[in-house]
């Protein structure tokens, strides 16, 4: 029988990678889609460790590029069960890059993706809750929490405006569009 719950710490995972020209971009610095593979692929490892079920990727809630990453670096990715409910995992990522010649490291990355946990047929399964043993888990569940609220009520407002309403139309003279109908 699967643990009813289980620690953040249980199913923590962290991946560190050199960053190759092949990783780059245009602009010489390393694509932020090729980091976004990552960051979903850790997420996966993370929230399939927690729960013993292959997860899929429900939605990615979160993703603020804070600094870019160069050749050269030692990309680590830090994942952690922040929230579960019935059959789904909020999973917190951070990315630092750390110049290896230097020692200097940087923030570049913070990420939440929501996985929701499968069974092999496809259908969705309940998952283990999570023991919550210091104010880094509570505060980091209530953040989840505040961050699903905020979300929901967005897609509601964004469901129930009439943007066919001739004042979004006047709104738009405020930004750079020009409109021709």
């Amino acid at each position: 029988m699967k643990d009813q719950f289980k620690s953040p710490e249980q199913s923590r995972v962290m991946l560190s990678l050199l960053m190759l020209p092949s990783h780059a971009n245009f602009s010489g610095k390393i694509h932020g889609g090729y980091v976004l593979s990552l960051i979903d692929q850790i997420a996966f490892a993370c929230a399939s460790k927690h729960c013993g079920n292959y997860c899929v990727t429900a939605s990615v809630d979160v993703v603020d590029f804070l600094a870019p990453i160069e050749v050269g670096e030692m990309l680590t990715l830090r994942a952690s069960v922040n929230y579960v409910g019935n059959s789904s995992i909020v999973v917190g990522i951070r990315v630092d890059a750390e110049n290896i010649q230097t020692g200097v490291t940087k923030h570049c990355n913070s990420s939440f993706l929501t996985m929701v946990a499968k069974d092999e047929n496809g259908n969705t399964v309940p998952v283990p809750g999570l023991k919550i043993s210091s104010e880094t888990h509570v505060r980091r569940f209530a953040r989840a929490i505040k961050r699903k609220e905020i979300k929901q009520h967005s897609n509601s407002e964004i469901a129930a405006a009439n943007f066919s309403d001739p004042k979004y139309r006047e709104q738009l003279k405020k930004y750079k569009v020009e409109i021709n109908l």
